[in-house]
């Protein structure tokens, strides 16, 4: 379908440095009916550039607008979801800027809204329509590159640096949603690391590791932090190669190497060949992807993209990327993707960016932070908070009113007592910033802490040691030792189980007899 004055109608929301690109590129395509944004300054600004279209000055006036067919959305992450939905409970289909949403279950009730609607649901990963790409995923369709072993992807710049997300969240949903393009499959490991420089807890920087089932492997490197701006794909396969440079004029963006590896013998061997540089059309993706999503509207039709199910495949990368980073170990995409396998009650909230293991329980009005981990069967009572970026080991129960903060550390099945406290600061003054003197303190594995006591910040508490209830411990607890009072003082030794030991250092209730291990014990 062509696109001209009877190209269907469609309402932007927002009108910042994105949306302004949206703007111009509807506007071009005839297509653009009205804007909507919340700041009065930039409605006033994009008036002057768009003087014959309509400023709504309210969402819902936007929204509802008969003439408009669609939405657009280039409003902050956190507000995709709600302003999605809200469009397409009013029968619009919607354009939404990546990523899709910020939590997998949102972008899941999109997608199902969209379908039970017969609605069209696009997420605007325009690399996949630019030129060089659409070139290599044809040669991958035609086999060009033979068996592809690996992928890497590095985007990289000295770009806008953010504070309420990081750069693998602002960065690598395009580096993904090319990797699904090529590859055609989705992912079966991914393995996260990341730095924070500028802002504790928001990486700056990440490096992110895949695998893939018909057993391609790929690299993708995002940073806010580079000299200089760089996006650069390679693809290798077993009979040609490829680069991709973005930076590159458009006759040399892309160049094919026909490198052919053999094995003679049984031992791998190079046989290279010289690049041959593929000119392109020069085009612009945003454009091509508002093309795609018109067309499908005036078709009532897929867009060429897989839409809103591609959308959510990205997600769960990024998703998988989060749980990754918080559990330092590789995770399973597809695993991510599915509901989770642990229980949280319906007033209960658990953070993008939160590991939680399986069969877990989040009770009543808690909240896990982000980067928090908390460990497989893991219990966590009423009115708990945990971090951000606190560990809670596996089986550990959290009795109510507890709050983990960050630095604190529970190796498995340690238990907390209902309103005891941490501290994270030494000498706290309401007037004086000190969470940059905060210490850590580490619970071990099996020690329990009473109700009401408190753990000043700093120390270890050891293997299966006993807390009393309404103790203050300003000290470290050795392993296997009672102690009780304000401060908290030694009153024994007690066994794995609960009980206090004998003199003999043997437990009268299971029978586990124990040995002198420094001011501790250990099992004998």
């Amino acid at each position: 379908m062509s696109i001209d004055e009877s190209s269907p109608k469609v309402a932007l929301l927002g009108a910042g440095q994105w949306g302004q690109n949206l703007a111009r590129d509807l506007y071009a395509l005839r297509s653009l009916k009205t804007i909507y944004d919340p700041s009065e300054e930039r409605r006033a600004a994009i008036a002057l550039k768009f003087p014959d279209v309509k400023i709504s000055w309210s969402l819902g006036e936007a929204i509802d607008d008969r003439d408009v067919k669609a939405v657009a959305i280039a409003a902050p992450a956190a507000l995709h979801h709600d302003l999605a939905c809200q469009a397409m409970v009013a029968g619009k289909d919607v354009f939404v800027e990546k990523p899709l949403a910020l939590a997998l279950a949102d972008g899941r009730e999109m997608v199902d809204l969209a379908r039970s609607k017969g609605l069209i649901l696009m997420v605007d990963h325009l690399m996949v329509r630019h030129p060089a790409v659409t070139r290599l995923r044809e040669l991958v369709e035609t086999g060009y590159f033979g068996k592809i072993a690996h992928i890497w992807s590095r985007r990289l710049n000295v770009g806008k640096i953010r504070t309420e997300e990081n750069a693998h969240w602002s960065l690598a949903p395009h580096d993904f949603s090319v990797l699904l393009a090529l590859l055609g499959e989705s992912p079966h490991y991914l393995r996260a690391c990341a730095r924070s420089y500028l802002t504790e807890g928001i990486p700056d920087l990440a490096e992110i590791d895949l695998a893939f089932p018909g057993g391609a492997s790929a690299r993708v490197s995002v940073s806010w932090l580079n000299p200089i701006k760089e996006f650069r794909l390679g693809v290798v396969g077993l009979k040609a190669m490829a680069l991709f440079d973005d930076s590159a004029p458009w006759d040399s963006k892309l160049t094919l190497y026909p490198h052919v590896i053999s094995y003679p013998g049984g031992r791998p061997s190079i046989a290279k060949a010289e690049g041959e540089k593929i000119p392109l059309e020069p085009v612009e993706p945003l454009k091509e992807n508002l093309k795609a999503f018109l067309e499908a509207l005036g078709a009532r039709a897929r867009p060429r993209a897989r839409g809103g199910e591609e959308g959510l495949e990205v997600l769960a990368l990024l998703a998988a990327t989060d749980a990754s980073l918080a559990s330092g170990g590789a995770v399973d995409p597809r695993e991510t993707d599915r509901a989770p396998d642990y229980f949280a009650h319906p007033t209960a909230a658990v953070d993008r960016g939160a590991f939680v293991g399986k069969g877990a329980k989040i009770w009543h009005f808690s909240r896990v932070l982000e980067g928090s981990v908390v460990g497989a069967g893991a219990s966590v009572g009423q009115n708990v908070v945990i971090g951000p970026r606190a560990k809670v080991g596996k089986g550990c129960k959290i009795q109510n009113n507890v709050s983990v903060y960050e630095g604190v550390e529970l190796e498995d099945e340690v238990f907390c007592g209902p309103s005891m406290v941490f501290t994270n600061v030494h000498n706290p003054r309401a007037f004086i910033k000190r969470m940059d003197e905060a210490r850590p303190t580490l619970i071990k594995r099996g020690a329990s802490i009473g109700a009401n006591a408190t753990i000043v910040c700093g120390v270890v508490v050891g293997e299966g040691a006993f807390v009393g209830a309404g103790a203050v411990v300003t000290r470290d607890v050795p392993a296997y030792v009672m102690v009780y009072g304000n401060p908290a003082r030694p009153a024994g030794y007690v066994c794995r189980c609960g009980v206090k030991l004998r003199e003999e250092l043997d437990c009268p209730s299971c029978g586990q007899k124990y040995r002198r291990d420094g001011a501790g014990l250990a099992p004998a």
